[in-house]
């Protein structure tokens, strides 16, 4: 079932897998405002029964990034400009940049596992994108890098947090301070790839990891997924407490005795 077919981004859905394909391969997927509402909308739009999103990019790049017409006076078809938008009130700034975040924000929710597929080049807002999503499956082609620094910016579309949890505060300054490109045998060596395979076994290995994702219960994962989010700003004794209430819940729907 086909959900959305715009802006570079095209939705489908089955056995209760969505998969997000970017469209705009001959670009190398280069990411636009417009590409990021909708992929915001897909978010949005998801059936309730949807519980793998696969996030896949066609031709030879998952992502190479934001346009950089960004960068020019003209921007992107009027739509981001740089320059214009430095010289707008900080409010207005900050309330522009939340509105691209939402584009990468709901990929963690916990009632849905994200899976992003990733060939050739994840660079800056790609980059962020792969990190939007719980887990990565790998190409062999594949490679990492966080350009903004070198461009004088920062990463701003949510790909801070999940970077340091995956590599640690150290590493992460350093792929970012540098700018310097991770291959995908480091990319698995350091936590940022789940899987590393061949090009051609890509799409098979992300469909194989839906596939074991949906063999557990929806609820188990779901509150699975929420302990291992808590677990990254809870305390010890907070965190063991998360699991007996979440395990008392568990055991009362086993018993037909939940809500």
């Amino acid at each position: 079932m086909s959900l959305l077919d715009r802006d570079g981004i095209r939705v489908s859905v089955g056995d209760a897998v969505a998969t997000v394909t970017l469209t705009r391969g001959e670009k190398r997927n280069a990411q636009t405002p417009a590409m990021w509402r909708a992929l915001a909308e897909a978010g949005r739009i998801l059936p309730g029964d949807v519980r793998v999103v696969i996030l896949r990019g066609e031709g030879a790049s998952f992502s190479a990034g934001l346009d950089r017409r960004a960068f020019t006076p003209e921007g992107i078809d009027d739509d981001l400009s740089f320059a214009d938008l430095a010289r707008r009130p900080d409010a207005e700034v900050d309330a522009v940049i939340a509105g691209f975040q939402e584009a990468f924000t709901w990929w963690r929710r916990n009632d849905l596992v994200s899976v992003a597929a990733v060939q050739g080049h994840a660079i800056g807002a790609g980059f962020q994108l792969a990190l939007a999503c719980d887990l990565r499956v790998c190409a062999q082609d594949a490679q990492f890098a966080m350009r903004e620094t070198s461009l004088g910016l920062v990463p701003d579309l949510g790909g801070t947090h999940p970077l340091v949890s995956l590599v640690g505060y150290a590493r992460a300054l350093e792929i970012c301070g540098t700018g310097r490109a991770v291959r995908a045998d480091e990319a698995e060596r350091i936590g940022l790839a789940n899987l590393v395979v061949p090009p051609a076994d890509l799409d098979a290995a992300a469909n194989d990891l839906a596939a074991a994702l949906l063999a557990a219960p929806r609820d188990a994962l779901t509150e699975t997924k929420a302990l291992l989010r808590a677990a990254t700003t809870h305390g010890y004794d907070e965190q063991r407490g998360a699991e007996r209430a979440a395990q008392a819940r568990r055991l009362r729907d086993l018993a037909g005795l939940g809500e």
